[in-house]
């Protein structure tokens, strides 16, 4: 049997079908307005909805519209994209409710009408009759003077209109005819925004795209835009608000760095005041939906300068983490983090229980083991035992902030030699040791760091997971000489995000009847630093690439006697071009990164050592013994001691001391990378300079 096809008598009612039968969740919302409705003593006269554009508060007062009518009530509605917006227009268009004491009004799009809340609060709604019923929508909630006057506390009634919760997004889905195999992808750009949900929804459906991949369409991003955003007072008001997009909170301060030009404290206060930024821990963020739609939009309509602004804003966290120290590095960490994380993370503000990092105490022993044996085996346990009397300073301990009970922990080692106790105690400690010799071995002034253990009472991903990867990057860009990073992990599928510093070479190792996965990545290679600037964002990678997890140039790495020798070769053959051009130098980093043409670079590179002598007025006397037997074509060195009126014993020490000075600068440079050997710091880089 056919089902029966309803028969509308008008175009009206049809739409009004269509409305209901789509309309979901707002329990709670239609509650508070059914109690006023009926004069339910502890129900408010005046309700007052506020949620940014597209959550759903027109929807919500079309309906409370129905109830009202369908109640028996006189309803009254004005919509403020409609004016003028005058005292007087607005005494015209709410005339009925003072011939009806049980009517109701019902006013969208209240911003309009904010040059007259003053009057409305003092003048026109307390004239209202008794019986009356209104409800205010608009973006931003009511002024400070309604909540601070005591004669509106029992009276006034300020809702939030939030999110639609998953179910309810769900529906709103089915109900607009969406598969159920795209509701996810759907779900992950929308969330519970009904707007960009309908519209999401709207596009699927005339187009018929799939669940793998999905993107939502440029005019749905479009439409969103206009709808949400609307007109940005100017191309700088632009940058902040795509920048607000892309970082985790925006500051004023950030915006003072990377914006220097521009009044940051205007650009902030302007960000603040907009309906869709909500307040965090640190700083501002707008909204989850505004936010992916900005940042796809200036993925698609300015590629470079979305990759240059992603660029800059991981060189300015960088320089933070590296400048920090304690709970300061690691909020910047967390933000450097999210940015490399495509967004997903770390929250820092995930549900449950507060948790942050502190030292190991005397009383945590058994709760370490008591983890270590409950998350891997009885081996792994006394390997925990053996480092806790081995090196306990090697311990973070992750505490629930309520009971300053361990809830998780993590044990890295910094090793600068093998050790045969050591070796003996611990077969993972063993086999990295044994790979880092056979692949590269350490050079004088670096080590080797091994996260052992990253352990938690709680299922990763969790709060001590996002505070165990951000140690782990710190660890990465703060350590000065960390040549190798090796990571110990009980199921490598599941700790995915920590292949964020690229490449990894990954062993498996066994300890009793359990196989850890030990990922290696060799820093003498590239610093972090180099190696995070070659990153492109997710949304500029190409379709189905792993940006992340892409390799990077791999250098040449000398021992410290093998690149002093190849230092001093160098210089003696300043004027050859076709000895340079065969230098071991030319693969290490230290010249690679500083050019493309070898000679070049490798001419640069000693030039610039050379000249650093020079501008020191203690070691000017070096500078000139360098550059006038290497540089100056000098046929001996007796000459060179001639030409520079000394005599030849103490022209042999200038020239010894200051080859050993440019070596010395030189290997801080190759371990350390260009900035951080000459200033401890590469410093700020505005984007607006990129």
């Amino acid at each position: 049997m056919k089902p029966e096809i309803r028969r509308f008598t008008s175009l009206g009612e049809r739409l009004r079908a269509a409305r209901h039968r789509t309309f979901v969740g707002r329990a709670a919302e239609l509650e508070l307005f059914r109690a006023a409705l009926n004069g339910a003593p502890e129900s408010f006269a005046v309700q007052f909805l506020t949620g940014l554009g597209g959550i759903g508060k027109s929807t919500l007062l079309r309906r409370f519209a129905e109830e009202a009518a369908a109640a028996g009530r006189t309803v009254v509605e004005i919509d403020g994209h409609q004016g003028p917006h005058t005292p007087e227009a607005f005494e015209a268009d709410a005339a009925k409710m003072f011939t009806d004491d049980r009517a109701v009004l019902l006013v969208d799009d209240f911003e309009a009408y904010r040059p007259l809340e003053g009057w409305l609060r003092e003048r026109f709604l307390p004239r209202l009759p008794a019986g009356a019923l209104v409800v205010l929508a608009g973006k931003r909630p009511p002024d400070a003077m309604w909540l601070s006057d005591p004669g509106w506390e029992d009276v006034l009634r300020v809702i939030p209109v939030d999110d639609l919760p998953r179910d309810d997004a769900v529906a709103l889905l089915t109900a607009r005819g969406v598969p159920s195999a795209l509701h996810p992808a759907l779900l992950a750009f929308a969330g519970g925004h009904p707007l960009a949900l309908s519209l999401a929804a709207a596009a699927e459906r005339n187009g018929g795209g799939e669940a793998a991949g999905w993107t939502p369409p440029q005019e749905v991003i479009a439409a969103l835009l206009t709808r949400l955003v609307g007109q940005v007072p100017s191309p700088v008001h632009r940058q902040a608000l795509d920048i607000s997009a892309h970082v985790r909170t925006t500051t004023e301060g950030l915006l003072r760095d990377v914006l220097p030009e521009a009044d940051a404290g205007a650009l902030f206060a302007w960000l603040r005041q907009l309906s869709f930024m909500e307040p965090a821990s640190s700083g501002i963020r707008p909204h989850a939906v505004i936010r992916e739609v900005l940042d796809t939009d200036l993925s698609w309509r300015d590629p470079q300068r979305y990759e240059d602004m992603h660029r800059g804003l991981i060189r300015r966290f960088v320089a933070e983490v590296r400048a920090g120290s304690g709970p300061m590095g690691f909020a910047q960490m967390e933000a450097l983090l999210y940015l490399l994380w495509d967004g997903s993370g770390p929250s820092g503000e995930r549900e449950g229980r507060h948790v942050h990092e502190d030292v190991l105490r005397s009383g945590d022993r058994d709760a370490i083991l008591e983890i270590a044996a409950e998350k891997t085996n009885e081996e792994t346990a006394a390997i925990v035992g053996f480092w806790l009397e081995r090196r306990p300073d090697a311990f973070a301990v992750f505490r629930d902030s309520a009971t300053e009970e361990p809830v998780g922990y993590m044990v890295s080692l910094r090793l600068t030699e093998p050790d045969d106790e050591e070796n003996a105690a611990d077969p993972v400690v063993a086999e990295a040791w044994s790979y880092v010799r056979r692949m590269s071995p350490l050079r004088e002034g670096e080590h080797l760091a091994i996260v052992r253990c990253m352990l938690s009472r709680e299922p990763f991903p969790s709060r001590v997971g996002d505070l165990i990867a951000a140690r782990i990057a710190t660890m990465a860009i703060r350590s000065e000489g960390v040549a190798w990073i090796c990571l110990v992990l009980s199921d490598p599928d599941k700790w995915k995000r920590f292949t964020v510093f690229g490449e990894q070479d990954a062993l498996r190792v066994s300890v009793g009847d359990q196989t850890f996965g030990l990922l290696c990545r060799n820093w003498q290679e590239a610093s972090p630093e180099v190696w995070l600037e070659q990153l492109k964002p997710r949304r500029t990678s190409p379709q189905g690439a792993t940006p992340y997890h892409r390799s990077v140039r791999r250098y040449a790495v000398l021992s410290r006697a093998e690149f002093d020798a190849a230092v001093r070769s160098a210089l003696r053959s300043w004027n050859r071009p076709d000895v340079l051009a065969n230098s071991p130098l030319v693969p290490t980093r230290v010249v690679a990164e500083a050019g493309p043409e070898p000679v070049d670079a490798l001419r640069k590179v000693l030039g610039e050592t050379v000249e650093r002598l020079g501008a020191d007025p203690r070691e000017v006397k070096l500078h000139r013994a360098i550059t006038m037997t290497f540089m100056h074509n000098t046929p001996t060195q007796q000459a060179a001691a001639d030409r520079l009126g000394l005599p030849f014993s103490t022209y042999r020490r200038h020239l010894t001391r200051g080859l050993q000075r440019v070596c010395d600068l030189l290997w801080q440079r190759e371990l350390l990378g260009a900035g951080d050997a000459e200033t401890g710091d590469k410093g700020h880089i505005p984007i607006s300079h990129i």
